[in-house]
């Protein structure tokens, strides 16, 4: 059975991710589609505005076969180790190819690219460190390094988010010397980082989040947007938890982690760095949310998105003594959900797989776990009880099964 995989986090799943996923079978010539999610806290540091086990039906209902949890150590991480963790997952999982979505939507520019780095690697991160001495934020100052060492070649735009995302993904598979092919196909109407509904059936993700707080937390504002089984996922959702998870719900979490700690603590928390923990703890104690506590930390060195990876490490604790040995490759394949189709896959290749496979997170003991289920818990906290322990007893039982 031929197997394509594909890196989401279909937070919610609307109708690009749909196009995404048909398009990537078809260009696999694939029977089967195995997705690596991102758990509570995703590659941007927000929470995920759902659980993973209410996405990965959403996977499912759409015509995934098989969904894989993302270990916190590579999901909450910039683009290299976010992009090395899932591949080397899907590889594990012995897929033929994974198909990502990008700005430019052909592989061969991407495969250029990272020949160009690899070529230039040395000179490459030089200009990095020269731009990022001038106060640029790190993605400001590889984008800049690139355009100075890609002039006059033909390559690829890595101003663009999903762009970037697919070079890291290509040169995982590539440096590893992975079987697994890459394949890319083009994005289309929205953009990655559009805050507005578009007038096409096609919005981005940011958009469609915007609209479900902005009319109370109702996914009416989105039909249309979204598959009807995305809509009725999250009503029931709602209807179990009572609340969609968004940074303010962990608000008074953070600020209690944050002004309770040393600044020696917070230096341990991986990704505090350069002494912004003093700065952190400046703005916490003075700030009323989430919101206004990020708009006062922000700075030109310091993008959102890292800022919101930082408070996702600080919350779950995690720290750099505990978090740089486990990415150099994942050590286990968490299950949380399967097809008929994806049950028989896995039947056919499990005596091949070079990591255990978790379906039952009680039946599992490796220290490398500890993070997810630090990060399960933590993320559960953002709910009022009963509907916390709910959401706990959820994470040890048996995977999400469709029957089709």
């Amino acid at each position: 059975m031929k197997a394509v995989g594909l890196v989401v986090e279909y937070n919610p799943f609307h109708n690009g991710h749909g196009f995404h996923l048909k398009k990537s079978k078809i260009a696999a010539d694939a029977e089967i589609v195995i997705a690596v999610m991102s758990g509570p806290f995703l590659q941007r540091g927000e929470p995920s505005l759902i659980s993973k086990w209410a996405r990965a039906e959403m996977a499912l209902k759409a015509g995934v076969d098989l969904v894989f949890e993302l270990p916190y150590s590579f999901a909450a991480q910039k683009a290299e180790i976010f992009a090395r963790g899932a591949i080397m997952t899907l590889e594990a999982l012995q897929c033929d190819s994974f198909c990502f979505g990008s700005e430019n939507g052909q592989i061969e520019p991407f495969l250029r690219t990272y020949l160009l780095l690899e070529e230039h690697r040395d000179h490459y991160n030089e200009l990095i460190k020269e731009h990022m001495k001038k106060g640029y934020s790190y993605p400001k100052a590889a984008s800049l390094a690139f355009s100075a060492l890609s002039a006059g070649n033909d390559t690829l735009d890595l101003s663009k988010p999903n762009n970037i995302l697919g070079i890291e993904y290509v040169q995982a598979a590539l440096s590893n010397h992975f079987a697994i092919k890459p394949l890319t196909i083009g994005r289309i109407k929205a953009d990655y980082h559009d805050t507005q509904l578009t007038a096409t059936p096609i919005a981005s993700a940011t958009a469609i989040r915007k609209s479900i707080f902005e009319n109370g937390e109702s996914a009416g504002g989105i039909q249309g947007y979204v598959p009807e089984s995305t809509i009725s996922i999250m009503k029931e959702y709602v209807l179990q938890y009572k609340h969609l998870h968004n940074w303010e719900l962990y608000w008074p979490l953070l600020k209690f982690r944050i002004i309770s700690a040393s600044a020696p603590e917070l230096r341990q928390i991986y990704e505090i760095e350069e002494g912004i923990e003093h700065r952190l703890q400046d703005a916490a104690g003075q700030s009323q949310n989430f919101h206004e506590f990020m708009t006062a930390i922000k700075t030109k060195r310091y993008t959102w998105t890292r800022l919101q990876r930082m408070c996702a490490h600080i919350l779950v604790n995690t720290t750099k003594a505990e978090m740089i040995p486990l990415q150099k490759h994942p050590s286990y394949i968490r299950l949380l959900g399967m097809s008929r189709s994806g049950r028989e896959y896995l039947r056919t290749v499990k005596r091949k797989l070079p990591l255990p496979i978790v379906s039952r997170l009680s039946a599992f003991h490796s220290k490398a776990i500890k993070p997810d289920i630090r990060a399960s818990r933590v993320y559960a906290l953002g709910l009022p009880e009963p509907y916390q322990s709910r959401l706990m007893k959820r994470e040890f039982e048996a995977p999400f099964v469709l029957e089709i």
